[in-house]
């Protein structure tokens, strides 16, 4: 093994510990709290919009399958790796000025970021498993993207779930929903909405706005890439 390699694993292991680690404090209040806020929601409003992310999530998936890379099989290790970061760079750079600009325009153009930065997140995904050689052709493999995308933007509480599922992939292949439409989706979109509400609220503010949609557009952009890297290491380092 490499130096790279065992650079690699360093890294995996310590994101694995902090996937793993019970929620503080803090996160179980504030998990607690936004449970409760989303029972106040009436269920029609759940629906509601869990069937316009649902809908959103699949013409990005559909979209990008259309345009889907090759999956890269002859390069090292490192290589890949080297071309992941550089992709996860141009991506987080597109996503701020995105951001940038959306926020500039206050609330209605703030609505605009919602898919348009989902779309920035998704195609960045499917080049990452492209570049660790996954054919994202393969409708697990699209599977595999929503779920780091989950663990990417839910409570501690909810990736100690997930993790395990990543983490043991091939035993639960078989387990999986049959297409996208058996995938719980209504999870999925308040674990998204509760984790970036806070983030982005602030982007619907003239003026200001300008300024956080860039920071908070380049930081989930960049938190979402390490996630994604360390979520394929799970299998190919294996």
């Amino acid at each position: 093994m490499d130096n790279y390699s065992h650079y690699a694993h360093a890294e995996l292991g310590l994101w694995l510990f902090q996937m793993k680690k019970p929620p503080g404090i803090f996160n179980r209040m504030t998990h607690g709290i936004q449970s409760k806020i989303n029972t106040v929601i009436p269920e029609k409003v759940h629906q509601i919009v869990t069937t316009a992310i649902e809908n959103v999530v699949k013409a990005v998936i559909m979209g990008s399958s259309l345009i889907v890379p090759k999956p890269s099989i002859d390069l090292s290790f490192k290589a890949r790796e080297l071309k992941i970061r550089n992709r996860i760079k141009w991506y987080r750079n597109s996503a701020s000025a995105e951001g940038a600009i959306t926020g500039a325009g206050g609330i209605l153009l703030g609505f605009a970021d919602f898919p348009a930065f989902l779309t920035i997140k998704m195609k960045m995904l499917f080049d990452i498993a492209a570049l660790y050689g996954m054919d994202t052709r393969d409708y697990q493999e699209r599977l595999y993207i929503l779920y780091i995308f989950q663990l990417s933007f839910s409570s501690q509480i909810r990736r100690n779930e997930l993790i395990g599922l990543l983490e043991n992939w091939e035993k639960h292949r078989e387990n999986l929903p049959t297409d996208l439409n058996g995938f719980d989706w209504k999870t999925f979109q308040l674990d998204y909405r509760d984790y970036i509400d806070l983030a982005k609220l602030a982007q619907l503010i003239p003026i200001v706005g300008a300024g956080v949609g860039a920071i908070a557009n380049f930081k989930l952009t960049e938190h979402l890439g390490k996630n994604a890297m360390n979520a394929y290491r799970l299998r190919v380092l294996k």
